[in-house]
């Protein structure tokens, strides 16, 4: 039988410039507990021989569709353009340098498969660094605490394609955070969940498009101190869990537009303890990640998913317990 004639999911893949993670990403994709999927990846024009080995992985498994790109579209250019060849209307990302756990899809599958008004799924992660060791634990903290950020990253998500093209997919507009933008939007058509179970690795490393958008956001002296912030907190996160100095001290400090706060002082008091021993940090940062996701393990079970923006449950009367799905 062929499993891609009418398949339940479509799993897309925009790649550029990922050889020295791809085979890894790509075979946790094909070795799924859930195996009746599409896997479709766009190559963006890469340079680095992507799609030359992309070419071999598409003649060994007829479930990938590959598709390339002649000229260089970009992270939500190419989000879109793989999007558009992908037959399911269950769509679920991923990214060309993480790593998914075997049950990943056919857990989230479980969920949104069974219940229209979900609009997507993502799932807790754990961080890696370029080697694939373990640098960051779980963390369930951000299942509990109120905040507009995505508990789950872009590369574990999986969405109604219905819903995707209602809201009109990723802003190609954007210089980035596009998947906070676009879940936000799609969060207005249905309802978004986290699965606080680990089936997802986040990797870590010196050539992450995220740490490029930190690096041009700290850069910036038009943000708002809110965004400053969380620019060096993301540019800070990236390099320090890739295995790098945080490199954070000297750039806050000459940055003038910085209003001076609790927030602020603490983000530098890590700022001074990463340069001074980043290994010191990693472990001070280790340890109370694992506290605070013992802590919430007591609100926060795996498997029960976890309805994200809890600051709009909470203006519109929804109970705590009925946070829980």
């Amino acid at each position: 039988m062929n499993l891609t004639a009418n398949p339940l999911i479509s799993v897309v893949m925009p790649v550029h410039n990922a050889l020295p993670f791809l085979n890894e990403s790509i075979r946790s994709i094909l070795e799924q507990t859930l195996s009746d999927f599409e896997f479709v990846i766009l190559d963006d024009a890469s340079t680095d021989g992507s799609v030359e080995l992309l070419r071999e992985w598409s003649g060994r498994d007829r479930r990938i569709h590959l598709y390339e790109s002649g000229r260089r579209l970009g992270l939500s250019g190419s989000s879109n353009a793989v999007v558009s060849k992908a037959r399911a209307q269950i769509v679920a990302r991923m990214d060309a340098d993480d790593i998914a756990h075997p049950e990943r899809l056919s857990r989230q599958w479980n969920i949104i498969g069974g219940d229209p008004d979900v609009a997507v799924i993502g799932t807790l992660c754990n961080g890696i660094d370029a080697r694939g060791r373990e640098v960051r634990p779980r963390d369930r903290w951000r299942l509990v605490r109120r905040s507009g950020y995505l508990p789950f990253p872009h590369g574990s998500a999986m969405f109604r394609r219905e819903v995707f093209d209602q809201v009109g997919g990723y802003d190609e507009a954007s210089d980035g955070g596009e998947d906070q933008d676009l879940f936000s939007r799609m969060a207005a058509r249905g309802r978004v969940l986290t699965l606080p179970d680990l089936l997802y690795s986040y990797r870590y490393h010196s050539s992450n498009v995220t740490l490029f958008n930190g690096t041009r956001a700290v850069s910036q002296n038009h943000s708002q101190n809110g965004d400053a912030l969380a620019a060096f907190y993301m540019l800070g996160a990236m390099r320090l869990w890739a295995g790098d100095p945080p490199m954070l001290l000297e750039p806050m400090l000459q940055k003038k537009s910085l209003k001076w706060n609790l927030k602020t002082l603490m983000i530098l008091a890590a700022a001074v303890l990463g340069h001074l021993s980043p290994s010191t940090l990693r472990v001070f940062l280790r340890s109370s990640i694992r506290t605070r996701d013992l802590l919430a393990s007591v609100r926060v079970k795996d498997g029960r998913p976890y309805e994200w923006r809890l600051e709009w449950l909470v203006s519109a009367g929804v109970r705590t317990e009925d946070r829980f799905c």
